[in-house]
């Protein structure tokens, strides 16, 4: 079947599509009801269904004679350190996990956290928790006290389980007092800490509520799955809200479960026994999706990566990695790419490694520029797919799907819908856009199965962040426009669009033109206030190595760059150098915090930001260049 037959049975016969793949899985108790709604006319999807899906991702996979293939790498740059589990070794060591926990008081319905480093042990708690019914809710490692404090007083977890330590390219970060402080912070006091000891120096100060986690493991009954209805929350993963308070993105059972099988096969197209690398963090939503679950219930090798694109040891790691592994499909962010890039630029390195294993590079995170596909097409000969999807989708939403039809690449496009998401461009007032029309991105209800089922204790705001703009739609909170092929193009969050006297430009597009600039490496365009027009574009630029270029001259070609594309309306007419962007520690940029920054507004350091330190760097930046209200 072609990619228009199949994405148009997904969206005319939904129940009779999902049902079938449904089938595709291993139930307990086979759903009877495959579409239903709750109270908020929200699709439930498998409602009298009955699984367990840390017995999908192991238990099944030893059931059917493959106990002895490897399930996880672990490959640790940081430490010089190389380990492979074969699905047997997984299983025991989850399930003893497992029953230390129940040992612990634990039992289906409780909730716990999940404060780890990317280690085999974070994917091993997280599969313990799913095999008992305990709702997982991973913060990313290294998080600050507070914002620890915050996620336990929403989540109220029975058990947190932690490391001793995690590693940044060149420090020890020590988790334990950390968590102890976050602790001591928050209003509800968790009653037992699990500690993994990685045994690398760092500070564990003993608390009553401690377990070690070796000791745990080693003295406690392997636990078997238990079931759960499908509509169970398996986890809660928080994500930015623009209040400041993060959201807490509850995450059923049945439907991402059957989401994800789909998904490796149908997008992906994943073949069981290959090696899949997602490089990122099981503290985001592609760590939980691609990197723990996705990959081990298709029965795939996956990847855990402790280290960085670059400076770990340098530029070549995830060639070397894509390489020693024989790593068939990977999944990066573009500013991974990106940062290869800059210290690269000729892709040297890309040289020295077999990549022939490589079948296919999967980019997602924020919107791929052109500059960077184009560079890396030039230096590695396989389609790099870029796709889009949200935290609160948990699979993707646009993409090529190559596990259906290979469709021609458009650069800056992020594909077409995938099956199951009937997705529009609408204007302001609701009325469906015509091609290439910039609008907002809307989903059409149903949505597929494995997407966000409420917020954790927040169903008001719930349905007023996704469902009350557009009833009868969820509303995505991000702008683009189709074309007329039915290719989507994402042109950034709805904020992301400035009003320049009266015209609604795309930040996305100008960055496209001046990421394109031979001496750019990265760049971030925001649109900040001006008392003449509202807002005029500000262009943000971090050159290549080695690149040695005048700022009057470089921001000048950019300037006439912008201008030949969009016209002089863009008014585009400042460009600051920096020695790099504030991120978050997934890769995006933090377009808003440098809005806020250069019109002198008060903001909230999102706690998800990389290095605070570089607040300071962009603002001397801009009272040197007299940039926004320090003119």
């Amino acid at each position: 079947m072609n990619y228009q037959e199949f994405y148009s049975q997904s969206c005319q016969l939904p129940e009779a599509f999902w049902k079938e793949q449904a089938d595709q899985i291993e139930w307990y108790t086979k759903p009877s009801t495959i579409l239903s709604k709750d109270d908020n006319d929200y699709p439930l999807w498998y409602k009298d269904g009955e699984l367990n899906a840390c017995y999908l991702a192991l238990d099944k996979h030893i059931q059917d004679g493959f106990g002895d293939q490897t399930a996880i790498i672990y490959d640790s740059p940081v430490t010089q350190t190389v380990k492979k589990y074969t699905y047997n070794e997984v299983k025991t060591e989850v399930a003893k996990l497992a029953g230390g926990m129940i040992s612990l008081g634990l039992k289906k319905g409780d909730t716990a956290v999940i404060y780890m480093p990317m280690i085999p042990q974070a994917a091993f708690a997280m599969l313990a928790c799913a095999r008992i019914g305990v709702t997982h809710s991973v913060v990313f490692g290294g998080f600050a006290p507070h914002e620890l404090a915050i996620r336990i007083d929403d989540c109220k977890p029975r058990l947190i389980i932690t490391a001793s330590s995690g590693i940044e390219i060149d420090r020890l970060i020590a988790y334990k007092p950390l968590v102890d402080e976050a602790i001591n912070l928050a209003e509800h006091k968790p009653k037992k800490v699990i500690v993994f000891n990685r045994k690398l120096g760092a500070r564990i100060p003993f608390k009553k509520y401690d377990v070690d986690y070796d000791a745990l493991v080693y003295g406690s009954e392997e636990a078997e799955c238990v079931s759960v209805n499908a509509t169970h929350p398996l986890y809660v993963l928080y994500t930015s809200g623009t209040t400041g308070k993060p959201k807490g993105i509850v995450r059923d059972t049945g439907g991402y479960a059957v989401a994800l099988k789909f998904s490796m096969q149908h997008i992906y197209g994943a073949k069981q026994d290959e090696v899949f690398w997602a490089a990122s963090d099981v503290g985001w939503v592609v760590g939980h999706s691609f990197i723990v679950y996705g990959p081990l219930i298709n029965r795939n090798t996956t990847v855990i990566f402790e280290g960085k694109p670059i400076r770990t040891p340098d530029a070549s790691t995830f060639w070397r990695v894509i390489a020693e592994h024989k790593v068939s499909i990977m999944f990066t962010a573009p500013t991974a790419i990106r940062a290869i890039k800059k210290e690269d630029p000729n892709g040297e390195f890309i040289k020295q490694y077999d990549l022939s294993s490589l079948r296919t590079q999967f980019l997602a995170g924020e919107r791929c520029d052109v500059a960077t596909l184009e560079w890396y097409r030039e230096h590695i000969p396989v389609p790099a797919i870029d796709h889009w999807w949200q935290t609160e989708s948990g699979w993707p939403m646009i993409c090529n799907m190559m596990g259906v039809e290979y469709l021609p690449i458009k650069p800056g496009s992020a594909g077409k819908a995938v099956t199951g998401y009937d997705i529009r461009i609408f204007g302001e007032n609701g009325q469906e856009l015509g091609s290439n029309e910039e609008g907002y991105v809307v989903i059409k209800l149903p949505l597929p199965p494995g997407t966000m089922l409420d917020l954790w204790k927040d169903n008001d705001r719930f349905k007023a962040g996704y469902l009350n703009r557009f009833p009868g739609y969820y509303f995505s909170g991000d702008g683009g426009f189709k074309d007329d092929e039915d290719y989507i193009f994402i042109t950034g969050r709805v904020d992301d669009v400035i009003n320049v006297a009266g015209h609604r430009l795309s930040t996305a597009e100008m960055e496209e033109i001046v990421s394109s600039h031979h001496s750019v490496a990265e760049c971030a365009v925001i649109g900040i206030n001006d008392e003449l027009k509202g807002q005029v574009p500000l262009a943000l630029v971090v050159n290549k190595s080695g690149e040695d270029i005048e700022h009057f001259q470089l921001q000048h070609e950019v300037v006439h760059l912008v201008r030949d594309q969009i016209g002089a309306v863009a008014s585009l007419r400042d460009v600051v150098i920096v020695q790099r962007l504030p991120k978050t520690r997934s890769g995006k940029i933090l377009r808003k915090l440098l809005r806020s920054i250069a019109d002198g507004e008060n903001f909230q350091v999102p706690s998800t930001i990389d290095d605070e330190a570089i607040i300071d760097e962009v603002r001397e930046e801009f009272i040197k260049a007299k940039i926004g209200s320090f003119r």
